[in-house]
């Protein structure tokens, strides 16, 4: 307690003598509780104006205009994701192992591929919507399908799973390297087997963001996948997702109520997919 009390009056002390320090902690403890306050309250309404309306009539297997059920949608949702990442990422990890770990300091290249990626991830997601309409809805001949969707997604999520990964492995410490260099590892083995597993956390970082984002996205899959209230029989079949399903409902003004109800089912949805990447990432790097 001594030593706690003589540590709380020196930094009190210091406080004194340097009172912007005080003013920049209190600011920033100020901007961490209105974060948090705000995302509290966020949650809180969804729940409360979701959770009334949760029957199992909305878990039903086929949609019809009663029981606007959310069931297809859950589907492909879980659909899409899984095939926008097994597309995106793969691409965006072993990109930005090449720029990392084989692309030579000062590249010019290397600068453009950063800078392209910095701008694509500001893009607003209505125009990935159109060059995704353009490109594999009329010129691929895809129509509104699944594949179209997923397609159009992993090029949304690229540059944030590239500059994350990226970022990720300049963290590494170089004598990680020069350790297995200098054991007999190759290039190859070096990266895959030293660097990649202690970046592990980032590149799930970025992965996370990239499930937030496809599994919130609406405009872009409106103009790609459709707006079909059924399970997609297969890649090339047209399917709402949760984000498009929520959209249709509450534009249709007839269904409100069921509309917060789906919110909270995405809401809960988004938070279990990060919870398990996060377990993930832990039992990866903890091997």
């Amino acid at each position: 307690m001594n030593e706690m009390k003589i540590t709380r009056a020196q930094k009190w002390n210091a406080y004194k003598k340097n009172p912007l320090s005080l003013t920049l902690r209190i600011l920033v403890t100020l901007a961490a509780v209105i974060t948090i306050g705000v995302l509290m309250l966020l949650i809180g309404y969804i729940l409360i104006k979701g959770l009334p309306y949760l029957k199992p009539s909305m878990f039903a297997w086929k949609y019809t205009s009663d029981n606007v059920s959310m069931m297809p949608a859950i589907i492909n949702t879980i659909t899409m994701t899984g095939l926008s990442l097994l597309i995106a990422v793969p691409l965006g990890v072993f990109s930005a192992i090449y720029l990392v770990e084989y692309a030579k300091r000062g590249n010019k290249l290397v600068g453009v591929i950063r800078m392209t990626a910095e701008t694509l991830t500001g893009i607003p997601s209505i125009v990935y919507g159109l060059f995704g309409f353009l490109l594999f809805v009329i010129a691929c001949k895809f129509s509104y399908s699944i594949i179209a969707g997923a397609l159009t997604l992993s090029i949304m999520v690229l540059p944030v799973v590239l500059r994350t990964t990226e970022e990720a492995l300049k963290a590494v410490p170089d004598t990680f390297r020069e350790g297995s260099f200098g054991l007999g590892a190759g290039r190859l083995r070096t990266v895959f087997k030293v660097v990649l597993p202690s970046a592990v956390p980032g590149i799930v970082a970025g992965i996370i963001l990239s499930v937030g984002r496809i599994v919130g996205e609406t405009a872009a899959l409106i103009y790609t996948s459709g707006t079909v209230a059924g399970v997609a029989e297969n890649l090339l079949s047209s399917g709402r997702t949760l984000s498009v399903h929520m959209y249709a409902l509450s534009s249709e003004g007839l269904h409100v109520d069921q509309t917060y109800a789906t919110a909270v089912v995405l809401l809960i949805m988004v938070i279990g997919i990060n919870a398990l990447s996060y377990l993930a990432a832990r039992r990866i790097t903890a091997r």
